[in-house]
Order: C-alpha cells, then structure tokens, then sequence
C-alpha cells in the first residue's frame, strides 16, 4: 500500500517537471530588478480603455519603468517615515499603480496588506486596523472612504493615485472631460499629510530605499477569516513567496511558448494572493506582460481584452469561466478564444461541464488546483500533459508534504483512498496568524520535524497521489469566487431591528450549475415585520455586495443543537426538500 511520504503525486508529473527545488535566498523584489536589468524596455504591464467607436486602445508599462517607479516610492515611504516591518495597506483594484505599490512597500521594507477596495467602511476599517498599517496607498475614487476610516485607525498618510493616470493618452483625456467627475474620480486637494501619487514618484525619480531585505523578513499580510468569520491575517515571509512563485513556476517552463510571449489575463484581484502570487510575482519573475483587468465581473471587458491581446494565459476562478461559457458573443461563435492555451482553476471546485465546454471553446487546457493564503498561494495542479483528473484537484507541487489526517484525534494517518482532514508541510508556509497565537497553534502543529499546517479541508488521495476536496470543516461559503463568512452575515442582519433570530448557509445556486448562493433563514421578533427587500437594503453599507444574501426565507423556528447553535445543514437540507 502506498503511503504520504513516499510523494507518489511525484511518478505522474509531467514529464520535464521538477522533482525537487532549491530556492534563492532573495527577497521577492530581487526577481523584478533581474527582469528589469535583462528585458528593461519589455512591456511588464498593459492598460486597456474600450472607447466608442475606435475601439480598445492601451498603454504599456515595461519592466524599467516598474522598477524605476517602485524604487522611487519605496524612497518616499522610507523618507515619510515607513520602518522595516511596517504594515502599510494598499486599497486599489488591478492597476499599475497597485504593482508599482506592492513592489515599493517590499524594497522599503514593508509589509503588504493588501485590502478589498469595494469593502464598506466597517470592514475596511477593522482590516486596516488589524494591520497597524500607518500608511495607506489608494485611488481617489476610494480616498473619502479611507479618511472616513482613517480616525478608527492608526493611519498617519495617505497616498492617492487616479485611474486615468496610466490611461492611453486619448482615453485619459476622453476620461477626464466625460467621467472623472461623474463616477466619482475626481479630486481637487487632498487633506493635510496627504500625498499624490504621481508627486512622490516625480519627486524621489532616481533614489532607492537604503534598506536591507532579506528572505526571512515579513512580505505579506493576507487576510482570511476562521470558523467565527473573524478575518485573520496570515504572515507569510519572502522565502515563502519566492518558494511558491518557483514551484508554479515549474508548470509554465514546461510550455512550448518563450515567457516573454506569454500574455496573462490579470483578473484574479490582486489583493489576494491568487493573484499577487500566480499572476504578479510569476509574471514579473518570467518577463511575461499581464493585460490588466479591473473589473472581471464586466465579462463584455474580458472578452474584449482576451480577442484584442490575444492572452496565452488566464488563471480564473469556475464562476467565470461559467460566465464566459455562457455569454451570447461566445455561444454564439462569434468571441475567438483561441489564444487561451493555459487556464488555471482556484477558489472554488470546477464542474467537469463547465472545464469540457470552456476546453472546447479555447482549444487551452484548463488545470484545477488548489491553494490557501496560510501556503500563499498554490500548492496543488493538475498536469499539463498528464492525466488532467476531473473533480481532483491535482498533485501537490514540488517540496510539498501532504497527509490525510484522522477527523477524530487529528494525528493518525488514515489509509490512502480515505477521508480526513488535508494537512500540508512546505516552504511556503505561513509563519502564523498576527495577533492570534491560539489560533495559529491550531493550525500549525510540529510533527517529524516539521511544520503542518491543518487546512480544514475535508479531502482524499488516490493511490497516484491525486487529491479530492470532499468538503469542508468551516461552513465558509464561495460566492462569485470571494470567501464569504456566514457568522459575519448573520452578525449584520440580527442587528436589524424587526430579527429575533438568523441562519446563513450556501446552496446550490438555483439558476447556475456548479455556483452557490447565500440563503437566509430569518426568525422575526414577535409582533414585528420585515421584508426581504427591508433585509437587502439594511445590509448594504454593512456588507459587500457578494456577501449580502439575495435568497431570504422567514421561518418560526430555527434548527439547533443541544448547546443552541444553528444547524446550517439541516437549513440546507430544508432547501433541498424544498426543491430549491
């Protein structure tokens, strides 16, 4: 019988694909700077603008520019008074600005926070709190939002780029006559302490942070929620990314295509380590371009960016590639997905359908993998040219350690082909959770000398080392691929006043296969009324909008254990008896 440690994953690797690694002890800005001096004048990073009439124009920003620009803010935040291990939070969607940011808080020594800038001011407001970020870098369309927060915080400075600032020339100008005022962009003065963006850059243009970053340093803060739906902030060390960007980056060095003709779609959020890690870091690393995609639920900008750019490479969640499966243009014909010949899956598991029918739209492979930002980020997918297993999540990637673990003491093996916990040992791992030693303790457990971090995932192995996620010990829901936290829902809606009582679970999504919504189930107080239309528009400045549930069911009584907590299956189960 097979066992964990023997890694049988490694016998059905791709030909070409590396059994063992050895990482650099750099930091992973050294990658950047490497590019930079070998392809300076490459394009790095592609601004695209749709305009009437002519169609969709874009501005390159290549490799010199973005090391330039980075080592110009990283002087100005050192010189503003930024320290080594200083938390300094980034709220901004997919842009220049935000690579150029990321990149400067890691040359001057600090720690990437990056924040969800669609975040109400209560949620911002306890993240960057959590952080003790000082410094806060954002664009004007959010900069009300981050000063409305700002006395709730620690935050001493803000930094303010504008979206038109990487623009093509025309779009910048049409923008700038037609829609910065109008959607909110504009902004005359800043207040006392703030800085521009573009002034920083212009002003520190040629001057580098003095500070010395190693491997062991602190890179990141990512921020995930436990079981209660407390955000936690997982701290993840350089050498963590620097190992896990390698291990990805094994996958792509089996392409037949040259990295600097490898075109990625950038729609993964970058404030999340899916992106930061397999789109940023893998790029810059390869000297690929990234097309930078703001807004992926604008599934007419995706499909326009992926024809016009024609994109080689497109980590995406299922949702979307649902979304684009079933979008008129492409089932049509009419959309030419053709040059999409690497997809990779995260998030949320891939119905086979929607993998077979996008597969048969692009002629691309689409590889289901696995992550978590306690191992940032990906530490499971499927081969390229192997068996590319339906359901499975793939083989774990090279240096990773991977058992299956007893539901019931949490230590013994169980045998190969049966459930328990995923538990996983590597070089990517987080150092812990900030402020939350119970927690970590939790999670990360020694054991033969080495660290293992407990995912919480239910999960099996074949006997050739492919896994399966059967289910999950948290009752954490994915919603249009963000991680959602039904404690936290429920914590918003029993603060309206007409709520006695509230359970919130995912189902199946009614209208769309393979996808979950997020059901409420509400026990109004005696005497008192409500509506789901009142219960929408309570939640609206509580929650994202992806966290608010659409599906509202009011009931007498809630099902609950002995010790009076809610029974989410047993409300699932009433769903489905329900017939949906």
């Amino acid at each position: 019988m097979v066992t964990y440690a023997e890694r049988p994953w490694i016998e059905n690797y791709d030909v070409g694909m590396p059994t063992a690694l050895e990482f650099p002890e750099v930091p992973l800005h050294q990658f950047l700077k490497d590019t930079s001096a070998r392809i300076p004048q490459n394009t790095a990073l592609i601004t695209p603008a749709a305009l009437p009439v002519i169609g969709r124009v874009s501005k390159n920003f290549t490799y010199a520019e973005l090391d330039r620009a980075s080592d110009a803010l990283a002087a100005a935040l050192v010189d503003l008074g930024l320290k080594k291990s200083d938390r300094v939070a980034i709220v901004m969607p997919n842009s220049v600005a935000f690579v150029i940011s990321f990149y400067a808080i890691l040359k001057a020594g600090g720690v990437v926070a990056a924040t969800n800038p669609t975040y109400p001011a209560d949620k911002m407001a306890h993240q960057i709190n959590d952080c003790d970020a000082e410094f806060v870098l954002t664009m004007t369309l959010f900069y009300d939002l981050v000063k409305q927060v700002q006395p709730r915080t620690k935050v001493q400075t803000v930094i303010v780029a504008n979206v038109k600032e990487y623009l093509p020339p025309l779009a910048k100008f049409l923008f700038t006559i037609a829609r910065e005022k109008k959607d909110g962009h504009f902004l005359a003065k800043l207040e006392s302490g703030d800085h521009w963006f573009q002034d920083l850059l212009r002003e520190y243009d040629g001057k580098r942070a003095a500070v010395a970053v190693g491997p062991d340093d602190l890179a990141i803060f990512q921020y995930t929620g436990g079981t209660t739906g407390v955000p936690k902030a997982a701290m993840s060390k350089h050498r963590a990314l620097v190992a896990n960007m390698l291990q990805a980056e094994g996958i792509l060095d089996l392409l037949d295509t040259s990295s600097e003709d490898e075109i990625f779609l950038g729609g993964i959020p970058f404030f999340h380590v899916y992106g930061l890690v397999v789109v940023v870091s893998t790029s810059v690393y390869r000297g690929c371009k990234i097309v930078l995609v703001p807004n992926p639920r604008d599934i007419d900008d995706v499909l326009g960016n992926i024809e016009t750019f024609r994109t080689t490479l497109f980590p995406g969640v299922p949702a979307l590639y649902n979304a684009i499966n079933n979008h008129p243009r492409v089932k049509s014909g009419e959309v030419d997905l053709s040059s999409l010949h690497l997809c990779l899956s995260g998030s949320a598991p891939l119905p086979p359908a929607t993998k077979e029918e996008f597969e048969r739209l692009s002629g691309g492979s689409v590889l289901e993998g696995f992550g978590m930002s306690e191992a940032p980020t990906a530490t499971h997918v499927n081969p390229i040219y192997k068996e590319n297993r339906p359901g499975s999540i793939g083989l774990p990637l090279p240096e990773m350690d991977m058992r299956i673990v007893s539901l019931e003491d949490g230590e013994s093996d169980v045998p190969v082909g049966e459930v328990g916990e995923l538990v996983m040992a590597g070089p990517n791992v987080m150092v812990g959770y900030h402020g939350m030693l119970e927690e970590t303790q939790n999670v990360l457990r020694e054991k033969d000398g080495k660290r293992w971090l407990y995912t919480g995932d239910i999960a099996r192995m074949d006997e050739d080392g492919y896994f399966y996620i059967v289910d999950r010990k948290k009752d954490m829901a994915l919603i249009g691929g963000f991680n959602v936290y039904p404690t936290t829902v429920e914590k918003a809606i029993s603060a309206h006043p007409a709520v006695l009582e509230v359970g919130v679970a995912a189902i199946p999504h009614p209208e769309r296969t393979g996808q979950e919504a997020l059901k409420a189930w509400i026990v109004l107080k005696q005497d008192q009324d409500a509506t789901a239309e009142d219960i929408i528009a309570f939640l609206e400045d509580k929650l994202a909008q992806y966290e608010i549930p659409r599906r509202i069911a009011f009931i007498a009584e809630l099902p609950k254990t002995a010790v009076g907590k809610t029974l989410r299956r047993e409300l699932v189960q009433l769903e489905a008896e329900a017939g949906g």
